[in-house]
């Protein structure tokens, strides 16, 4: 019984030596998760459009041993996380070899392509004629690759050029690879129906009486037609004479139909403080390059002093440059501080392609030969200086070919157009070949034998013969041989005149048997 008993008491201590022990270690593993807690740090990356390519990436400090579970798995070794959705919130939990824990949570959104990206829209512009929808737009973009171009909120194409516009406003949109866009604004105008054209206006004037309000002014101009007139900022009308006018001084305005201007100033009175006063005005200009308005013009004037400058009749400025212009015409006044005026007009051209191409054309002609159906002239055009050429008769439509067949003798006119639309003209003319030495043995023998009575000459026509004309004789060869030689139908000539002597029956016999032709 003792000896039981000792053994029951040795397992008892085990027992209780065993519970104690375990009791230590949890208090000493919670000891170790309360005082070294784990740190759990998340790094993400959000997915692509329309892809699962989000990814975490789990680090933990506090502890060894560390595992990793994403939304509840099985724990892993490691903490990258791949392939995951968008538009979802992940748990991560991580677990140290003591046991301890800690969560973190992190959301994968969509990566936007176009952070950071400008698309940067440019654009050249060809203006429209007047009235007609032939305007173009080249659009170029950066920022990316693989652009596609909309016009006006339109389709995207794969190209940047937009034809058949007319005039107004428009958004160009660029759109690379990404869908990343940009747009730039456009604006199509008309030609300047003003360019190259110079308004003159000239005046009479008759000067007012004393202080009275009884002169006179009638202007006239040239460079147009359908003019109307004004006087200072008064409104247009159709006569270009102004009266019941008082001392001082006046500007004449004169605008054709097209809405061209050209302006003159007069003084009216004795007490004019201008009288014996010229004011001179000098311009220089940049013309404007085609299409744009980038022309501007600088005006200087002499003769007074305090000068101030208009544009076209609009407000004085100190200055007396001018810039933003386009093709046109322009009339700049200066104003001296006394009030003298004096004007200048100048003429804004656009620099277009054709400016530097001096095309040289050169001309093989190949004569008529008269009685031939169709006509056999020829004109062939060599142009040098250029390239793309296509060429014209006469105003025609243009063509490929070099070469103009089946003219009659007659003068032409040859037109030839670059690529560039550059035009040249020159004149040709086709002559008729000359006669041969057969034929005009023929027309001396019909002339001198075939003009009596009853004949085919001087306006006679009998059986519908008439031989004035050089190819009536062509065409009624057989008829001749018949009646003047084998003698097959009316003999010829008609009495009293003789009928033909041998000799001049072989005059007509050697032109039928070289091929009765006007070059034989």
């Amino acid at each position: 019984m003792k000896k039981t008993i000792l053994v029951i008491s040795l397992v008892s201590a085990i027992v209780l030596f065993t519970f104690s022990l375990n009791s230590c270690r949890h208090e000493f593993t919670g000891d170790r998760c309360a005082t070294n807690p784990i740190q759990l740090t998340l790094v993400k990356t959000d997915a692509t459009p329309t892809q699962n390519t989000g990814t975490i990436m789990a680090t933990a400090t506090g502890g060894e041993g560390f595992m990793y579970s994403l939304n509840g798995a099985p724990f892993q070794d490691s903490g990258y996380f791949a392939n995951l959705q968008p538009f979802l919130s992940y748990n991560v939990v991580v677990k140290n070899s003591w046991g301890c824990t800690d969560t973190a949570q992190a959301a994968i959104n969509l990566s936007d392509p176009c952070s950071g990206v400008t698309v940067v829209v440019t654009a050249t512009v060809t203006d429209a004629s007047p009235g007609q929808s032939n305007g173009t737009i080249t659009a170029t973009a950066s920022g990316g690759s693989g652009f596609t171009y909309s016009i006006n909120g339109g389709a995207f194409q794969a190209t940047g050029n937009f034809t058949g516009l007319a005039i107004g406003s428009y958004t160009v949109t660029a759109k690379n690879a990404d869908g990343c866009t940009g747009t730039t604004q456009v604006t199509i105008v008309t030609f300047d129906p003003c360019a190259s054209v110079t308004i003159g206006v000239t005046t009479t004037q008759v000067n007012p009486t004393g202080t009275s309000a009884n002169g006179s002014i009638t202007a006239t101009a040239t460079g147009g037609t359908g003019f109307t007139y004004k006087l200072n900022s008064g409104a247009f009308q159709t006569s270009g004479t102004f009266t019941g006018l008082a001392a001082g001084n006046y500007t004449i305005t004169a605008k054709n139909s097209n809405g061209c201007l050209g302006t003159t100033t007069i003084a009216l009175g004795a007490a004019n403080p201008c009288a014996g006063v010229t004011v001179t005005v000098t311009l220089t200009k940049t013309d404007p390059t085609t299409g744009q308005t980038n022309g501007s013009i600088t005006a200087t004037a002499t003769g007074a002093t305090g000068f101030t400058y208009s544009l076209n009749g609009g407000a004085y400025q100190a200055s007396g440059t001018f810039t933003g212009l386009a093709a046109g015409s322009y009339t700049v006044t200066a104003k001296s501080s006394a009030g003298c005026l004096g004007s200048a007009q100048t003429t804004l051209v656009a620099v277009s392609a054709c400016a530097s191409i001096n095309i040289v054309l050169t001309t093989a002609i190949v004569n008529n030969t008269p009685c031939v159906t169709p006509a056999v002239g020829k004109i062939t055009v060599t142009a040098t200086g250029s390239t793309g050429f296509t060429y014209n008769i006469n105003g025609g439509a243009y063509q490929a070919s070099n070469i103009f067949s089946a003219l009659a003798a007659g003068n032409y006119t040859i037109g030839v157009k670059d690529a560039n639309g550059c035009t040249k003209t020159a004149t040709a003319t086709v002559a008729n070949a000359a006669s041969g030495p057969l034929f005009a043995q023929m027309r001396s023998l019909i002339s001198t034998r075939c003009n009596g009575s009853g004949c085919h000459m001087n306006g006679a026509n009998a059986a519908g013969y008439n031989f004035d004309n050089d190819c009536s004789i062509v065409t009624k060869w057989n008829q001749i041989n018949q009646s003047c030689v084998t003698y097959t139908l009316t003999k010829m000539p008609k009495s009293p005149q003789p009928f033909l002597t041998t000799a001049e029956k072989a005059v007509i016999t050697n032109w039928i048997n070289a091929g009765h032709r006007y070059t034989d």
